[in-house]
């Protein structure tokens, strides 16, 4: 009997780290392609808004940022020719993923239709 106490204090012991508090990492926004503005450059900045209403934010991107179309690792360049060849740009949504604690931006993501 008591062996099973023990047991069982035990799995409980290791269900407690659980209940820690949950620390938001990254940020994603989901931006209507025509609030997207790309960086010139692979070191420069992004700016994108995610309502007509709303203000412009702009934030870094750096070399290690990730462009992917349909599901596919491309360069910033390619990214740019796959966005560039959208006709109604209203359609389509671009998902920027931020990272809050090192401040860039980590991903940049469309899937076309």
């Amino acid at each position: 009997m008591k062996c099973k106490l023990i047991i069982a204090a035990a799995l409980l012991s290791l269900a407690l780290p659980a209940g820690a508090q949950f620390v938001t990492v990254q940020q994603a926004y989901e931006v209507p392609l025509t609030e997207l503005r790309l960086p010139v450059s692979e070191s420069g900045t992004i700016s994108f808004k995610e309502c007509d209403k709303c203000t412009y934010m702009t934030e870094s991107v750096s070399p290690s940022t990730r462009y992917v179309v349909n599901g596919q690792d491309v360069t910033l360049d390619k990214f740019r020719e796959a966005v560039a060849r959208v006709t109604d740009r209203n359609m389509e949504t671009v998902t920027v993923l931020h990272h809050l604690e090192n401040d860039v931006v980590t991903q940049v993501s469309i899937y076309l239709r």
